[in-house]
């Protein structure tokens, strides 16, 4: 096959997978911009690909499409990195904890879906974390932070002391900021 034979058949295959691929990535990736990057990376990449390269592909749309969920993992991989803010060494446990807070409860009108990916995780976490708390420590937590119950509150209907209460929450608090500590780093730096 001559060069000009190839650069055709390179074309038609182009041509051919090109909306299917669009369709693949648009059901990905949000932004309209982004998928028109993505399909015209993941063509670059072929024409590359096909240029340099003695073997043949031998199964070219799976391996367009392999291309394709690379570079959407890539880009959402990038942009999950510019979502997080940094924790470095200087800053507390506070601060990790509070921008796992914003990312739970923000009110975005329309979150990304590396957003609403990263809220699943957190809240997953956060879930396993409370079911290793002892019952008494995840109700008074679960109540004070999650329904916004005051605990004299709870106190007047449990008949519990405030300061039992209290202790409970700390060390329920405690236990859960070393939790989700770890996950923000494991989110950070992994």
């Amino acid at each position: 096959m001559n060069k000009a034979e190839n650069s055709q058949d390179v074309g038609q295959l182009i041509v051919e997978q090109r909306p299917k691929l669009k369709n693949f990535i648009s059901k990905r990736v949000s932004n309209r911009e982004d998928v028109e990057d993505i399909l015209q990376d993941v063509f670059y990449q072929f024409l590359k690909t096909v240029e340099n390269t003695m073997n043949p592909i031998e199964q070219v749309s799976a391996w367009l499409y392999r291309v394709a969920r690379n570079l959407i993992i890539n880009r959402g991989i990038k942009k999950h990195e510019d979502l997080l803010p940094l924790y470095h060494e200087g800053e507390t446990e506070e601060d990790a904890l509070s921008n796992l807070s914003e990312i739970l409860f923000c009110k975005e009108t329309s979150p990304s879906p590396e957003t609403e990916y990263l809220r699943s995780l957190v809240w997953v976490e956060l879930d396993n974390a409370l079911a290793e708390l002892p019952p008494e420590q995840r109700e008074i937590f679960e109540l004070t932070e999650l329904d916004g119950l005051p605990v004299k509150d709870i106190s007047q209907t449990t008949g519990i002391a405030v300061n039992t209460l209290l202790s409970r929450k700390h060390y329920a608090v405690k236990h859960l900021r070393k939790r989700l500590v770890g996950l923000y780093e494991d989110l950070v730096f992994e």
